[in-house]
């Protein structure tokens, strides 16, 4: 069974639209939304059955240039 995760990204002044096509182009995502707030996109995805979450999130996504800060919230169960 998957996990299925949300992941808010702040980005650097100036890189939202980059940050998000760099993250389309990865194709590790099933939605992505620009948002208001602390943060600039929020991100769902579903990270593969026998990955660990944080070394997937690490390597798949936070070595995109113009990431300052992300916050990921787990799920449990869908209502």
């Amino acid at each position: 069974m998957t996990t299925c995760v949300f992941v808010q990204i702040r980005c650097k002044p100036g890189t939202t639209y980059r940050v998000a096509d760099e993250i389309t182009l990865k194709e590790i995502h099933s939605e992505l939304y620009s948002t208001s707030g602390d943060y600039d996109l929020l991100m769902k995805l579903y990270i593969p059955e026998g990955e660990d979450v944080g070394m997937f999130i690490n390597d798949q996504l936070l070595d995109i240039a113009g990431i300052e800060r992300s916050l990921t919230t787990l799920t449990f169960k869908a209502f």
